[in-house]
């Protein structure tokens, strides 16, 4: 699964388009260097995470630094944010996918035209695909700020209809990754870390994961080598390699680049959303998760580079076929139709267009009688009349229209476009339910209503629409309406460029600061390795806390910088005048959307420790005999860590000594906690204990090795005072009778 989303939108939709606006070659070498500095050991950090806790991207932060708890209630307003224009993303594919179904595919021809003026001529300046993306997908106006208030009527459609798909994988149970955590994680409580958890997950992995993975991985990958084999064979295939793989060291001064290369290591990789935490810790078994992240981030990145070489040749390929040789196509095209008897003798070209300039031609076509004009225009040839003297397209739907090229390239063109576009559909699907889990799955856990009426979020086990699920999807689809409108593409640049990837840095910055820092890289080995059995590679702690902290840090700068220094951001906007992409810069009103939106996103962070210190000033001023009253109260020993590591019973005297040893050490830092936590008995008072302990052994106390001030938390150890006496009774008598 987690394979999976690595080859996912990120990998063939996002990375090309970001590689084309930046040079190639300078941004392959700047992500393959910034992937194996900041993406492995943080792909890596949270993988362990995940395994070593066993619990949700919220209470991970609850248990490790309690007041920075609210940063994964971040995260998942960023997951809100990310999932309505992935949306739209997947309606571009559901359009393509109906579109395919034509005998003849209609982005391969300019479209016929009811009335025909000098404007209309507009398909024979570009290549009929783009055309196509921005006048038949698209409808897009000529800026951000015109057009917002209009619908696009089939891109409304569409993802009403994608919102429809996600409803229905998320209360019917099919067999997606949705399911397969929602029971494994049922199983996981009631059993924890059990053989039988492990063989009820194992049983599901067996019977749908093959699905998913020949569906998500395996087929996407052979369907693109085909496409690369084939596109090989096209004009300018080799100068277009060797354009893409061509890099200049002056452009690393460039911070933007940096910038973008940073943010889509982070994007790629599900990196601050939560999906590898959550991921991770309902998981059976263990793995060696440095090999695991390191094999995703080469999947990811061999995916990107063989999509990008392929949208390469194709741009490389229109470039060559402009101009000059455009008109030299389409002239001998007509004459062909003529002595067909397609097309009438007037129709006939002048004998010397070719010697004139290309624009000349379109003058000559203008002055025609309409009907000729129109048939002319039909048969013309998708190439580009007038010289790009530029790049073809710097859009987020460079994907679209160059895979729209490769896919006409095959005989049988619309079996290809069917089975490549409903791919698209199912990754994007695939994507996406694996954001949606980041929203549900820690809410349903962390939250108390959610906990009493688990129904209420997720209902997998019938086929009854959940309350919540019918909320989410219904607020995704109201969210994402403004995507569907004239400037839709442009609005969604805006989140894409500017929004998601500031707010991903952040996040993954203050993560990285709790763990390495705050909780501490030494801490976190000797913990790890206490309960795992495993010790952590040293190196990548150095790199928590001299490498990616101060880079992600740095990367935080550069991009305010880039949203607020004199020059604004600009973004790809389509001229139709001139039938070529154009750049506009933000308006200061639209940038400040993206604070607002920002500021919105990181609330969670501060506010979360004031709600629990405004609830625990209430709690102690309205009762002040409980802290008296909780000091004749024991303290309930928490139950130690389940043992992932233990292999067999055969031969392992040692091991159960070391385990003896551990739990009298785990004893005597009880006592230790005993002196040092403050003795209160709500669940908010327990929580303002844990800032203290932690703020002690950060100084004077980390050489006790607290293991046990991450397993106190109230929220998931309540404490029962029935039981109280019998456990303490149980626990004098095995410190007693340990020599």
């Amino acid at each position: 699964m987690q394979m999976a989303f690595s080859i996912g939108l990120g990998s063939i939709w996002r990375f090309p388009y970001l590689c084309h606006r930046n040079g190639g070659g300078n941004f392959i070498l700047m992500y393959f260097f910034m992937l194996c500095l900041f993406g492995i050991p943080l792909l890596y950090m949270e993988m362990i995470m995940g395994h070593w806790l066993r619990v949700d991207n919220i209470r991970v932060w609850k248990q490790l630094v309690p007041w920075l708890g609210g940063i994964g209630y971040a995260s998942i307003l960023v997951c809100i944010l990310i999932s309505l224009y992935h949306s739209v993303i997947i309606t571009w594919s559901i359009s393509y996918l109906g579109n395919s179904f034509d005998n003849s595919l209609p982005w391969n021809q300019c479209p016929p035209v009811k009335t025909i003026n000098v404007t209309d001529l507009s398909c024979l300046r570009t290549v009929s695909h783009q055309y196509f993306w921005y006048h038949s997908t698209l409808s897009a106006s000529g800026h951000i700020e015109e057009g917002v208030e209009a619908l696009v009527l089939q891109l409304t459609l569409g993802i009403f209809a994608a919102w429809c798909i996600l409803f229905l994988i998320m209360i019917t149970g099919l067999k997606t990754s949705m399911l397969i955590m929602g029971f494994a994680t049922q199983v996981l409580r009631k059993v924890p870390y059990s053989p039988q958890a492990v063989a009820a997950t194992s049983r599901l992995t067996k019977n749908y994961f093959p699905l998913i993975l020949v569906f998500t991985v395996f087929l996407p990958c052979i369907i693109l080598l085909c496409f690369l084999i084939q596109s090989l064979f096209l004009e300018g295939a080799i100068a277009s390699l060797r354009h893409m793989v061509t890099t200049e060291l002056s452009a690393w001064a460039s911070l933007d680049l940096w910038r973008q290369a940073g943010g889509h290591v982070l994007y790629s990789l599900g990196l601050g959303m939560g999906t590898t935490i959550n991921f991770s810790s309902y998981k059976a078994g263990e793995d060696n998760y440095i090999q695991v992240a390191s094999l995703m981030a080469l999947v990811n990145l061999g995916t990107s580079l063989l999509v990008t070489s392929i949208i390469f040749i194709v741009l490389g390929f229109w470039a060559t076929t402009s101009g000059p040789t455009c008109v030299e196509k389409s002239v001998s095209k007509l004459m062909k139709l003529i002595k067909r008897g397609v097309l009438p003798q007037d129709a006939k070209p002048p004998e010397d267009i070719l010697l004139l300039p290309p624009l000349d031609y379109l003058e000559w076509i203008s002055h025609l009688p309409q009907h000729l004009q129109n048939q002319i225009i039909r048969f013309s040839p998708s190439c580009s009349i007038k010289t790009q003297k530029g790049k073809f397209m710097e859009g987020p739907g460079l994907a679209f229209a160059a895979f729209s090229q490769a896919v006409s390239l095959f005989p049988g063109a619309s079996f290809w476009a069917i089975l490549f576009f409903l791919i698209l559909v199912i990754t994007g699907l695939n994507t996406l339910i694996r954001i949606l889990e980041s929203i549900t799955y820690p809410l349903q856990n962390s939250i108390s209503i959610f906990r009493r009426y688990p129904k209420l979020l997720s209902d997998l086990s019938v086929a009854k629409p959940a309350f919540a699920t019918v909320f989410v999807c219904l607020g995704g689809f109201l969210g994402s309406l403004i995507f569907t409108s004239h400037a839709g593409s442009y609005v969604m640049s805006l989140f894409d460029d500017c929004l998601v990837p500031l707010t991903l840095i952040i996040i993954v910055a203050f993560q990285n600061m709790a763990l390495a820092w705050i909780y501490g890289a030494r801490r976190v080995r000797e913990e790890i390795f206490g309960d795992l059995g495993r010790l952590l590679w040293s190196f990548l702690t150095v790199l928590w806390c001299y490498v990616t902290l101060p880079g992600l840090l740095a990367l935080t700068t550069i991009s305010l910088m880039q949203l607020y220094q004199t020059e604004p951001p600009y973004y790809i906007a389509w001229n139709s005048s001139m039938s070529q992409e154009v750049k506009q810069p933000y308006l200061q009103g639209t940038l400040s959307w993206v604070t607002f939106l920002s500021v919105l996103a990181f609330l969670p962070i501060p506010i979360y420790p004031l709600q629990h210190w405004w609830y625990l000033q209430d709690h102690i001023a309205s009762d002040p005999f409980e802290k008296l009253q909780s000091k004749k109260m024991p303290l309930v020993p928490p139950k130690p860590w389940p043992k992932h590591s233990m292999k067999s019973q055969e031969g392992n005297k040692d091991s159960s000594s070391k385990r003896r040893s551990l739990s009298l050490t785990r004893g005597l830092n009880l006592n230790s906690w005993r002196r040092f936590s403050l003795p209160l008995s709500s669940q908010s008072s327990s929580w303002f204990s844990l800032p203290v302990m932690n703020s002690l052994s950060t100084f004077s106390t980390r050489s006790f090795s607290l293991p046990v001030s991450r397993q106190v938390s109230p929220a998931l150890t309540p404490i029962d005072n029935s039981d109280q006496h019998v456990k303490t009774k149980d626990q004098n008598q095995q410190e007693n009778s340990v020599p």
